[in-house]
Parts: C-alpha cells; sequence; structure tokens
C-alpha cells in the first residue's frame, strides 16, 4: 500500500477510533497479526489488547481527545506526534475520578504490512506528566 494510505489509516484510527470512541475500528484498520510494544504488560500485545487499553482510557477520561500534530510517512511506517488530552472524570489506572484536565505528549511509530493494515507499533508517552497532573505523584518543588 501507499505511504499516503498508511497516513491516512493512522489519522482515522485516532480521529474515529480514540477520539470518538469507535473501538470497532481495530477490527477493520489492524491485521489480525497485529503486535504492540507498546502496552502495559498485564494486557496482551494484540488487537484484543488494544480494545481493552483504549477502553480503559476512555473510561477514565471519557472526553479523550488524541489530535495527530505531525506525521511522516515512508515506506510501510508512520511516525507520528500526538497529545492525549481529557478530563479526568472516571477511573484512570486505579485513580479515583480528580476532575482535572490532562494533557501528555505522545510518539508512535506504526509498520503497515502490503494489505495496508496496522501490523506493529511501538510508543513513548508522558505517563509521569498524566500521574502528575491528576494528582497521584507530586509535581517536583519549583516546578
Amino acid at each position: 500500500m501507499s505511504e499516503e494510505h498508511n497516513a491516512q489509516v493512522f489519522r482515522r484510527w485516532f480521529e474515529e477510533g480514540c477520539s470518538q470512541g469507535n473501538l470497532a475500528l481495530i477490527d477493520e484498520l489492524y491485521s489480525r497479526e497485529y503486535v504492540t510494544h507498546a502496552l502495559p504488560p498485564e494486557l496482551p500485545p494484540n488487537r484484543e489488547g488494544l480494545k481493552l487499553f483504549i477502553g480503559a482510557l476512555r473510561s477514565g477520561l471519557p472526553d479523550l481527545q488524541i489530535p495527530v500534530h505531525a506525521l511522516v510517512a515512508e515506506g510501510d511506517r508512520v511516525m507520528g506526534r500526538l497529545s492525549l488530552a481529557g478530563t479526568h472524570s472516571g477511573t484512570l489506572l486505579g485513580i479515583p475520578a480528580t476532575g482535572r484536565h490532562v494533557d501528555v505528549g505522545l510518539m508512535i511509530i506504526a509498520r503497515f504490512d502490503e494489505r495496508g493494515l496496522w501490523a506493529e507499533d511501538w510508543s513513548a508517552w508522558d505517563q509521569l506528566g498524566l500521574l502528575q497532573q491528576v494528582g497521584a505523584v507530586p509535581v517536583p518543588a519549583g516546578r
């Protein structure tokens, strides 16, 4: 598939899947052999684990938005700079709702297979910043 196709799938997942809560897109956009290197260790590194993880995020942040701020597509890879934002109005990572707004940075590299399906990914996001923003971890003095 083309780099343009892969970039469109990437954007669509974050706009419709994550930000609008359409988790059924996972079965449409992701390969059955999908492997992620981004989920917490207690979740399976596959489509089912991704559904559980995004579902849990949306439970804790019902107004979750994950906008794509920049992306680069080259060959079978797409790399994006995104943010994860929402209001902590449900239990998130075992932390009861605080009503606080969170906004943290996120980077994702996705690999697509020859059919144009999302096959594998890696991510890095500001988990400490998220915990600090909901008050679960103190912010160091002077910040």
